[in-house]
């Protein structure tokens, strides 16, 4: 009688027991409701209480709150949710460098056309009329460098250009200084012909077209690797998942709802194989992106110091007025070389015989000049400043697409110990994290990868990194690369050196100025190479040419 009394009351717990659990999973289905409801899905989509899961594909079969509609719709669902925190992060990449971009691209434009007014001004109050009838020439020389900036060697070849625009200057000089001679088209050809043997203007156009080549190679370049990173992000984020990744992503987040569970969140190194399986391809891109960036970051380095664009463009007006001085103190010996070479032309006719520096209304004075206090560009900032924000975020962007996984599963997408689910109950996560990259997903346990079928966007990006990597490397030796603008990266040919001496290292930077841009080449020599000097009165802010004097004083 005992033993029949307490097999009744076993029974009477066991029905008790299992009616508690049925209407547990009840519950559990309305909770189900709740939740998929929020996501925007139509509640009648979920069964009231628990069904039959046998016709599910993807999350464990039995008793369960899920259907085979409602699969195909969260794993949908699970589609997006999988894709949006890396979207995220690719569009705040994208974003910042295109920000960096823009700083850049304007501050050089704007330098360059600073410099042109900055001479234009000097060189009317220094030159009064003898420039200013002769102003085109100034003008087509910073449009070819424009140019040159904007198209490179494609546009413009800059030896070329620099050759033309020294001779140029010579033959118009050649003429002021020997106005008492009439010289013909045949005459002054024969002129030009000797621009570079007779070095009229002293070492500075050799070292100018040694600071301009570095300067413009290192800068358009640096611009190019900055228009190119949002691009190589936008088009790696736009890869579809392939079904294997999406139907792993399903069960990662959306399989607890089948059971119930709507608040259990995966464990961490679940969602770590699940995301390292999807972005495999992804991940293979790290080499030659991180590449790329030590690229950028050491032609960074380089416009910081011996390239730097705003060392060169800032002064370049009193340069080329310190070339012009040099003509103009060496008139005679370069006259009489030239008379020699080409001949002793006939006199003029219209000759006046006396000319003196007082008429010209010369008064040997540059342009105001405080390096402390250099004209605001539209970036508002200096080139220094720029290179050093730009090295923190290349420097961030270093492993950005192999530490998605770890970025994307952390904090609340993830739960922590134990308590978490993986991938078939809420337990411990017992696989192995594999490492990244398409090789190694050949034994990941939740995403079915076939490693022989690399994505052919990724690797397409992957070498348009190497590419420009190489023009970088190219360009971080002072070596002019064509390279097109357009969308498909594609390149060009090596066209020219910022460097055709082996000394030439250590005999590029020379400046007029004390400059805060801190120059890591020694100056070679004294920048008055012609004879005279550039001081700087103490408190005057303005720069005068010293220089001995002399009865041609034309320019």
């Amino acid at each position: 009688m005992k033993t029949l009394l307490v097999l009744c009351v076993v029974c009477t717990l066991v029905v008790f027991s299992v009616s508690m659990t049925a209407e547990q999973k009840l519950k559990n289905c309305n909770e189900v409701r709740a939740a998929y409801s929020s996501k925007g899905f139509n509640v009648n989509d979920v069964p009231n209480k628990g069904v039959n899961g046998a016709s599910l594909k993807v999350c464990p079969q039995g008793f369960s709150c899920c259907t085979v509609e409602m699969e195909e719709k969260l794993s949908q669902q699970s589609h997006t949710e999988i894709k949006a925190p890396v979207s995220r992060l690719s569009t705040n990449l994208q974003s910042t460098f295109r920000q960096r971009h823009d700083h850049f691209d304007k501050f050089f434009r704007e330098l360059l056309k600073n410099a042109e007014v900055s001479l234009h001004s000097m060189f009317v109050r220094t030159y009064g009329m003898m420039y200013v009838q002769n102003a085109e020439l100034f003008k087509k020389f910073f449009e070819a460098l424009t140019r040159y900036y904007v198209s490179g060697g494609a546009a413009v070849n800059l030896d070329s250009m620099l050759s033309d625009f020294w001779a140029d200057l010579l033959e118009r000089m050649f003429r002021l200084v020997n106005v008492q001679y009439e010289f013909t088209d045949a005459y002054m050809e024969c002129v030009s012909r000797h621009t570079e043997q007779l070095q009229p203007f002293g070492d500075v156009p050799r070292k100018l077209r040694i600071q301009l080549t570095r300067a413009f190679v290192a800068a358009r370049t640096f611009v190019r690797g900055l228009t190119l990173m949002p691009e190589v992000v936008n088009k790696v984020s736009m890869v579809s998942a392939s079904p294997s990744c999406v139907r792993a992503s399903m069960k990662m987040l959306y399989c607890p709802y089948c059971s119930g569970q709507v608040a259990l969140k995966p464990c961490q190194n679940y969602c770590l194989n699940v995301l390292r399986g999807c972005l495999a391809n992804q991940a293979d891109l790290d080499t030659e992106w991180n590449n790329f960036l030590d690229a950028m970051l050491s032609l960074a380095e380089r416009l910081e110091g011996p390239f730097n664009f705003e060392s060169v463009m800032d002064p370049i007006d009193v340069k080329i007025s310190e070339a012009i001085m040099n003509m103009q103190e060496n008139s005679m010996q370069v006259s009489q070389k030239v008379f020699q070479g080409c001949g002793q032309p006939k006199p003029s006719k219209a000759f006046r015989s006396k000319r003196s520096i007082k008429d010209t209304g010369f008064n040997g004075r540059f342009r105001p000049y405080s390096p402390d206090a250099r004209p605001t560009t539209a970036a508002g900032t200096s080139l220094d400043r720029l290179t050093t924000d730009v090295k923190k975020k290349l420097k961030h962007a270093k492993k950005f697409w192999s530490t998605l996984p770890e970025t994307v599963c952390a904090g609340e997408r993830i739960a922590p110990g134990d308590e978490c689910w993986n991938g078939t109950a809420k337990s411990r996560y017992e696989s192995v994290v594999i490492g990244n990259g398409l090789a190694n997903q050949v034994s990941n346990p939740d995403v079915d990868v076939d490693i022989t079928k690399p994505d052919i966007v990724i690797r397409s990006q992957i070498a348009v990194l190497k590419e420009m990597t190489s023009w970088l490397k190219a360009a971080h030796s002072g070596n002019d690369i064509s390279f097109e603008t357009d969308e498909d990266g594609s390149g060009g040919e090596e066209s020219g050196s910022g460097c055709d001496s082996p000394s030439c290292d250590t005999d590029m930077y020379f400046s007029t100025t004390r400059s805060p841009v801190k120059p890591r080449i020694d100056s070679v020599g004294s920048p008055s190479a012609g004879g005279g000097r550039l001081t700087r009165k103490r408190g005057a802010g303005a720069l005068r040419l010293t220089r001995p004097e002399s009865p041609y004083w034309y320019w």
